[in-house]
Order: structure tokens, then sequence, then C-alpha cells
């Protein structure tokens, strides 16, 4: 889901950061990000009309299109009828390609939207490399205390703000319940000893696959964090990968297989698989977030959507961890168009627009406010969630964050490929270092 950047490459961003910051505006707005001497860092005006602002912005949009971007064409024609001199180009770029697309187009300095939809880990990287324009004191951001504290602290980057928050995410068990009822379970399972048990008595009761892993970094987190496990001691800038805990966390994955708990998956498209096996009844139990709940409700075991379950990550021998996630609305240092920049992010992170998202798609509102909406408090997905979220760990927000997947990833695969999770860590820890240079 999401792609790692070398760290040759990151040296060669550097390098081109300057030629990827553009300088025109239609606002007579400097484009470039000089450290500090950016008319986006001082107090700018208000225009005396904002609907009067004119301008195309191009939108790099990650939701998925078929069951998400109905919902985010609604909202663009709501902006386009209050802006009527803006027109906005929507362009869906899957999540799992858009980080480097746009780091190939902000190096060039051409062929980069003006607003990216920018995943929590790939922002501070993006604004360290000068990709992105500093929000403070623009119009981007509008009631920036209505924020959950999570989500704005995933848009800062050496004090400024550079993007605004959209939805925020976690991860949960989904299940079927009308399988797990056919086990004999009337609830979920609340630990790991539990759930390899219940997958395992699933498959013997019903000749159903107890659980679809997804061979993603992400979904490995709550294996680590229950163990106690993480990747980095941000505080004392120590590489922690390679521990005891971590190694009982791959060891616990590693057993789901070969207990018979979950069929070995597939080491690429295991996403798209575990979620075709819960929908069409192949599987009882996935771990997913609230963004998959559209496509979920899609599946034929789920046309009655009382039958999906929704339980927090089962929990290791420490704790019940499941991660941080959530995405972003960021501008292009380079955009010739920054005032309908501007207002665009402003409309799309409003109270009413993150409301409107999470009723229709159960995703998880950044704000606080969202969440006391009539519409929102309806959606029993977001009630379910958000208890989840509220406990779910942080992750850090630093430049080289959204380098962490893809080592962790590789460490994965391998395994599942059977290596032992000691080795596997080992490499881990390795790659690590290469990109955390002056860490111990």
């Amino acid at each position: 889901m999401r792609r790692a950047i070398s760290a040759v490459t990151v040296v060669a961003a550097l390098a081109l950061a300057a030629s990827a910051c553009g300088s025109g505006t239609d606002g007579g707005t400097d484009g470039g990000t000089d450290g500090g001497t950016s008319a986006a860092n001082e107090k700018s005006a208000a225009p005396a009309d904002p609907t009067q602002i004119s301008g195309e912005i191009t939108w790099w949009d990650t939701t998925r299109p078929d069951s998400e971007g109905p919902t985010f064409q609604k909202l663009i024609k709501g902006f386009e009828a209050k802006y009527p001199k803006i027109k906005v180009k929507y362009v869906n770029v899957p999540s799992d390609q858009a980080q480097g697309q746009f780091q190939t187009a902000a190096q060039a300095g051409s062929g980069a939207p003006d607003v990216i939809r920018s995943e929590v880990a790939w922002t501070s990287q993006f604004a360290s490399l000068g990709y992105l324009q500093p929000l403070d004191a623009t119009r981007a951001v509008d009631n920036e205390s209505d924020y959950l504290a999570g989500p704005a602290s995933s848009t800062k980057y050496e004090g400024k703000t550079y993007a605004v928050p959209q939805v925020t995410d976690t991860l949960a068990l989904l299940y079927n319940k009308k399988l797990l009822k056919k086990a004999g379970y009337e609830e979920a399972p609340k630990t790991f000893d539990e759930l390899k048990k219940v997958a395992l008595d699933v498959k013997a009761k019903t000749g159903v696959n107890g659980l679809a892993l997804n061979v993603d970094s992400y979904f490995l987190l709550p294996f680590i964090y229950g163990e106690g496990g993480d990747l980095l001691d941000v505080q004392s800038k120590k590489v922690v990968v390679n521990t005891p805990a971590n190694a009982k966390a791959l060891g616990e994955v590693a057993e789901l297989v070969t207990s018979g708990a979950a069929p070995k998956p597939a080491l690429q498209d295991s996403y798209a698989n575990a979620m075709t096996a819960l929908k069409d009844g192949k599987a009882a139990m996935i771990y997913n977030g609230p963004w998959a709940l559209s496509e979920i409700y899609q599946g034929t075991e789920f046309k009655d959507k009382s039958n999906l379950g929704i339980a927090p990550v089962p929990a290791g021998s420490v704790k019940a961890g499941a991660p941080t996630g959530g995405w972003n609305l960021a501008v292009y240092a380079g955009s010739k168009n920054l005032d309908a920049s501007y207002e665009f992010l402003r409309y799309m992170s409003s109270a009413s627009s993150l409301a409107t998202i999470s009723s229709e798609l159960g995703l998880l509102p950044a704000r606080a406010s969202s969440f006391d909406d009539p519409k929102v408090k309806s959606n029993q997905d977001v009630a379910v969630f958000k208890p989840i979220l509220d406990t779910a760990v942080p992750r850090p927000w630093i430049p080289e964050g959204g380098q962490l997947f893809q080592p962790l990833l590789e460490g994965y695969q391998a395994l599942l490929d059977g290596t032992k999770p000691e080795e596997a860590l080992k490499q881990v820890d390795e790659k690590y270092h290469g990109i955390m240079k002056d860490w111990s």
C-alpha cells in the first residue's frame, strides 16, 4: 500500500527541491519554500469575496473510485457551485502509486497536482524536501483547534503546518457474524491466542478459512504493538525493530499460517485477496480499517450490513495495539493557483464536508465537531470505530516515516516465505539503519 523511497533518491530529491518549487500563482503569492520567507508564512489579508477567486486546480485523490469516489465527486460539485470561477480537475491515483508519482513530478518540477491527498506518513517527508506549501496563516487552515490532536500532529514539520487533516483511521478485526456463530462463537476473539483458536474452529466446523492475512506493513503493526514492540524510539533516536518482543510477534503471525488458522497468503495482491475472501464468505475474519467498509458492504455476505462485526484488534501479551493512520490534504509548493487551492482545502476539510464523508462512507472524521453531527452519529460503524481510534498507538511523524514500510514489508514477506523471525528482523534493522543513518 505504501512505497519506500531509497536514501539515494532522498539525497537526489534534496538537491532538486529548489527546481520543484514554482513561483507564480493566480493570487500573486510566491510558491517557493525558502525556509521561512514564503508569503504563505506571513499573515495575508483574506480576499474581500473568496467566492470570486478564479483558477483551475488539479487534485490527486487516492480513494477507491468505485466505492468512495462518488462521495468525493459530489463534494467537488458542491465546491464548484460555491466557487463558480474555480474548476477542479479530478485525478484518481491509486494509493500505492501516489507517493512515488508525486515525488517524481515534484523532482521534475512539472506534472505535480496543485493538491494531493497525502498519507499521514508522507506529509513530513514531502515537507522536508520542499515539495509542500506552508499553510500557516492562509485560508486553508480553518478552526484549527477543532482538529483531533493525532491527525493535526501529522500535518506539522519543524513547527510549520503543511497540510490539513482529511480523515483519520486505525485497524479493527472485521468478521462474519454468521460464520463465527456456526463455529460456536457469539463474540470476536479478544487475544492472539483466541484469534488462533476461533480461526481453527471456524475452519473445522464450516470449511471456511478462519482468517485471511494481508501482507502489508501497516497490518503487521497490531501484532508488534500487542507484544509491546515498536519500530523506532524517536525520543532516544534508536532503531528498535530487532527485539525479542518483535520476534515473538512475528512468530505468532507465522504460527497462524503453519497451524492452519490462516492460509498462506500470496505475497502480492494479498489485500485484494483478503477483502474478496471476506466479502464472498470464504474467510471469516480479516484485519482492516474504516476505509474498507463501503467496499465490504458491496459483498454478497454483507448485503445485510448487520452481519459484519467490528471489534478491537486482538491483544497480545502486553496490550491491544492498533496503529494510527489517515490522510491529509496538502498543496504543492509549485502550484500556480495557491489561493484557489487554499479554498479547496478549506472546503474539503470543513466540519460539514467531513461529516458527509463520514456518514456516507464510514470514514473517521479528523474534526471533533464532526462526530457530533447527527449524520455521523447515525452511522453505527463510526460509533464502533471511535473508541478503537481513541486507544490507537501513535506513529512517528518524521520525514523518514514513509520509508519505514517497505523494509518491514520485505521482512514480512520473508517471514511468510520461511525466514525465521529473528533473521527477518535483522534484515529490516539493517535497512532501517541505512535510512536513519545517525540513529543508534
